[in-house]
C-alpha cells in the first residue's frame, strides 16, 4: 500500500518513498511493437531507469503477435529515446537499459501463447535471490483485445504466491456507458480494483498534478474558489495538426471520446472538487466521484461541432484517405457542463477541444466577474490562467495604473512561468510519473470504476446524439485548418458569460496573443 502523506508541512520527495518499489520486479508491455509503446511507454520506463528510479534488478519483457529478435526489439523500443546521439551519458545509460529488455513473440487469445511467455518470466525469476516475485502488466493495446489478454494474463501468467501482480490499462475505456460496463466488468472478473490502474496521461502532467497545491496550499486561492467570484470556466485542448493518416482510428471515437470525456474531464473534476481529508488516494477519487454526480448529462443545445477542412495548403479532414467518405465525424467540439452544489451553481464549465487549430495549447481559464461598477467602468476582468503544455505557467491577469502622470488602469499579468522560476528542474514526463505510481501502488492518479460510469454518464446521450442513434445525426459546422475553430464559436462562449478584452492581449512569455 502507498504510504500515506500528510496534509501539513511539506509533501514527501519522490526519493523518500523509493523503498516503497518491490524488488524482483518484472515489467512486461504487452503490444510492445505499437506506436504507444515505442513513443511513450519505452521512453518512459528508461527515464525512470536513468534516474534510478525503477525497483532493483528489474527486467522488462516486451510481448506481442509480431516476430523479431532481440536486435530487432531494441532498435523499435528505443528509437524514439532523445539524446542519445548528443550525450554521451544518454547513450551509456541506453546499452545498459538495454540489458534489461527481452521479447517473447505471441498471440492474444490463446492460453498456450502466455504458457510461453509465462515459462519466460519464470526464467528470469530463477535467478533472483529470494521467492517474492512481483509482476507488472502493461497493456499498451487496442481495447478489442483488453477481456482475451486480461483473462489470459490472471490464468497463465499470475504470480499465485508471495508477490504482487498490476495491471495497467489504456484508455479508451468504452465507447459509451453500456460498453465502457461490460469492458469494466469483464475485466473485473479477473483483476481486482486494487490490481487494476487505469491509466489517463493528463493526471501524471506536471500542471495537472500543480492544481491540488495551487488550490489548497493557498488560502488566496481558496478565497475566491467558487460562484461568488468566478464568472466563467474554460478548459482548452488545441492541437495544430489533422489526423495525418490516422483518420480510420479517430473517425471511430471522434474528439469528445478522444479528450472531452476523459482529459478535459479528469481536469474539471480537480479544479471543482472539494479538499480531500488526506492525500490518499480514495481520499481524492472519492471527492472526484463526489463532482461527477453533481453533473447532469450534456445538452444539444450547450453543444457546438467543427470538422476542419482544406484551408493555407493544407488538406481538410475528408481529404484523408483513411477516413470514410463524406464522414461528418467532429474534429471540433465545446461543450458546456454545470455542476449542482453550492460552490459552484451556476458556473459554466466549457470544454474545448480540435484539431488542425492555429496551435498547440492545453490550458485552463478562470474568468472572474466583473468589478462593482462605480469608479471604474467598462474594465477587463480579472483571469486566473493555468497553462498545462507547452511551456507550463500559471498566470494571473490583473488590472494595474500605468506609470506616470495618468491614472488609467491597464490589464497586465502576474506571472510565474516555469522555465523561468524553475530553471534547474526537469519536468517528468507524464508517463514516467504514472508508470513510477503503478510501481508503487499509488492509485492517486488513476481512474476508478466509479469515475468512469459517472463520467460516461454525463456524455452518452450528447454522443448518442452525434451518432445518430436517436435520430438524424448533426452535421458539424466547417472551419479552416490553421484557424481558432469554428465561426459560431466566439458567440458560443460568450453566450455562458465570457467576455473578451476588446484590444488584442499580449502576454510578453510567449510573445503570443491570448485567445
Amino acid at each position: 500500500m502507498p504510504r500515506e502523506r500528510s496534509m501539513s508541512g511539506t509533501i514527501p520527495s519522490m526519493e523518500t518513498q523509493h523503498d516503497d518499489l518491490k524488488d524482483n520486479t518484472i515489467i512486461i508491455v504487452l503490444g510492445a511493437s505499437g506506436d504507444l509503446a515505442k513513443k511513450k511507454t519505452f521512453p518512459a520506463l528508461f527515464g525512470l531507469y536513468r534516474q534510478g528510479f525503477l525497483p532493483r534488478d528489474t527486467k522488462i519483457v516486451g510481448y506481442a503477435r509480431t516476430k523479431m529478435d532481440k536486435a530487432e526489439f531494441e532498435k523499435r523500443t528505443t528509437s524514439y529515446i532523445k539524446g542519445v546521439d548528443e550525450n554521451p551519458e544518454v547513450a551509456n545509460s541506453l546499452e545498459a537499459f538495454k540489458q534489461t529488455l527481452s521479447y517473447v513473440a505471441g498471440g492474444y487469445e490463446d492460453g498456450e501463447s502466455f504458457d510461453n511467455l509465462n515459462a519466460h518470466l519464470e526464467s528470469i525469476e530463477s535467478h533472483y535471490q529470494t521467492k517474492e516475485c512481483n509482476r507488472i502488466f502493461y497493456l499498451a493495446l487496442p481495447p478489442s483485445v483488453f477481456i482475451p489478454v486480461t483473462k489470459n494474463i490472471k490464468e497463465h501468467c499470475y504470480v499465485t504466491k508471495g508477490g504482487v501482480n498490476r495491471i495497467i490499462i489504456e484508455k479508451p475505456f468504452g465507447k459509451d456507458l453500456q460498453s465502457a460496463r461490460d469492458l469494466l466488468g469483464s475485466v473485473k472478473q479477473y483483476w481486482s480494483e486494487e490490481e487494476t490502474f487505469r491509466i489517463d496521461h493528463y493526471l501524471g502532467k506536471e500542471m495537472v498534478k500543480n492544481l491540488l497545491v495551487l488550490r489548497f496550499a493557498n488560502v488566496a486561492m481558496g478565497a475566491f474558489w467558487d460562484k461568488n467570484s468566478i464568472s466563467n470556466v474554460q478548459i482548452t485542448f488545441k492541437e495544430p495538426f489533422g489526423t495525418e493518416g490516422r483518420g480510420g482510428y479517430f473517425d471511430e471515437f471522434g474528439i469528445i471520446r478522444d479528450i472531452l470525456q476523459n482529459h478535459l474531464l479528469q481536469v474539471l473534476t480537480i479544479l471543482a472538487m472539494e479538499r480531500p481529508v488526506s492525500f490518499a488516494a480514495e481520499d481524492i477519487r472519492d471527492e472526484k466521484v463526489k463532482v461527477l454526480r453533481a453533473i447532469p448529462p450534456i445538452e444539444k443545445e450547450d453543444t457546438l461541432l467543427g470538422q476542419y477542412v482544406s484551408a493555407n495548403g493544407k488538406p481538410g479532414y475528408l481529404d484523408d484517405d483513411t477516413v470514410p467518405p463524406g464522414s461528418i465525424c467532429p474534429t471540433f467540439a465545446a461543450t458546456t457542463l454545470f455542476i449542482h452544489n453550492p460552490r459552484w451553481e451556476g458556473v459554466p464549465f466549457i470544454l474545448k477541444a480540435g484539431k488542425a487549430l492555429n496551435e498547440a495549447k492545453v490550458e485552463v481559464r478562470i474568468q472572474f466577474k466583473d468589478v462593482t461598477q462605480g469608479i471604474f467602468k467598462d474594465i477587463a476582468r480579472n483571469e486566473l490562467v493555468i497553462r498545462i503544455q507547452p511551456s507550463e505557467a500559471v498566470y494571473l491577469k490583473i488590472n494595474a495604473k500605468t506609470p506616470g502622470l495618468r491614472t488609467r488602469a491597464i490589464p497586465t499579468e502576474m506571472d510565474v512561468t516555469y522555465k523561468r522560476r524553475f530553471t534547474e528542474a526537469k519536468i517528468p514526463e507524464a508517463y514516467e510519473s504514472l508508470i513510477l505510481d503503478a510501481l508503487r501502488g499509488d492509485h492517486s492518479n488513476f481512474v476508478r470504476h466509479d469515475e468512469l460510469d459517472y463520467a460516461w454518464k454525463i456524455f452518452t446521450p450528447i454522443l448518442h446524439w452525434i451518432d445518430g442513434k436517436n435520430g438524424p445525426r448533426p452535421r458539424p459546422s466547417a472551419y479552416p485548418y490553421g484557424s481558432r475553430g469554428p465561426k459560431e464559436l466566439t458567440a458560443f462562449i460568450e453566450k455562458y458569460g465570457y467576455k473578451r478584452l476588446a484590444d488584442a492581449y499580449f502576454w510578453p512569455v510567449t510573445n503570443m496573443a491570448v485567445l
